[in-house]
């Protein structure tokens, strides 16, 4: 039998197992489609363990949305951690593509569109949070390049989480599409904003 100390973070890993399988399957297959028993049957657990860690399909959703919002403003966060202003754009698009690969970001903006109170509540934290990063992004990467943005750094912050959620959908209905082509088209048009 498992030591005590032992127990929580087993239950911990079967959650994040879930919460990852479950943004796996909304990326894939849009949040209306997905059930308990679907996300169950991609992470190997039973749906009784789902209902163990989460009330319902709705408190999933919000743990999902809040669970993916942390990983992605982590790793935006890191994405700049080393870098200089030869590095910077590089060090971004690799963060952004490995998001654009697994599928989290799309999950997001599917996600968007649900009832459900707790998710839409989370959906709000998640773009709160997401734009407060894009906005220290902003001023860290002029800050890298020693520029001065002419628009307010929260305002470039939104508009440029506007665009990660529409190039998302972009990779959803052209997976093959030059999309760092357009990453570098949008970041020289914000760079384009520089006094």
């Amino acid at each position: 039998m498992a030591s005590t100390s032992e127990r929580p973070r087993a239950r911990g890993n079967a959650a994040e197992r879930i919460l990852a399988a479950a943004a796996e399957c909304v990326g894939q297959l849009g949040a209306a489609q997905v059930s308990l028993q679907t996300v169950a049957d991609s992470a190997g657990v039973s749906k009784a363990l789902i209902h163990y860690h989460f009330r319902d399909r709705d408190e999933l959703l919000a743990r999902l949305v809040d669970w993916v919002t942390v990983e992605l403003v982590h790793g935006e966060e890191v994405a700049l951690a080393d870098a200089d202003a030869a590095t910077a754009l590089d060090a971004l698009w690799r963060w952004l593509e490995a998001e654009l690969t697994s599928g989290r970001l799309r999950a997001l903006g599917e996600l968007a569109g649900e009832r459900g109170e707790a998710v839409r509540d989370a959906v709000r934290r998640s773009r709160e949070a997401r734009r407060a990063q894009a906005t220290l992004t902003i001023e860290r990467l002029f800050a890298a390049l020693s520029l001065t943005p002419r628009l307010p750094a929260p305002l470039v912050g939104d508009v440029t989480v506007a665009f990660l959620d529409g190039l998302a959908g972009e990779v959803a209905v052209e997976p093959e599409g030059n999309h760092r082509l357009r990453f570098d088209v949008f970041w020289l048009s914000v760079l384009s904003l520089a006094e």
